[in-house]
């Protein structure tokens, strides 16, 4: 199963080479994977919007995605 995360990239705003609202993506081949990344993204203070979508197109984003990194991502 793909897993996707997409963010918007606050460091392009910050920098100034970019205008803030730039979306990112990136893909990963386990669940795992793909949250760790979301927990470094969400702790780093810079990113903002992530969301995490299995290849079904579900999302977990706010509240959810906090849950779950909370329980299924050891620090």
């Amino acid at each position: 199963m793909m897993y996707r995360i997409s963010y918007e990239d606050g460091w392009a705003a910050l920098t100034g080479t970019s205008r803030s609202g730039v979306e990112r993506t990136e893909y990963f081949g386990t669940e795992h994977d793909a949250l760790r990344r979301a927990r470094e993204l969400i702790e780093s203070g810079v990113h903002h919007g992530v969301s995490v979508y299995d290849n079904e197109g579900n999302a977990l984003v706010g509240v959810r995605l906090q849950l779950k990194l909370g329980s299924c991502v050891s620090g």
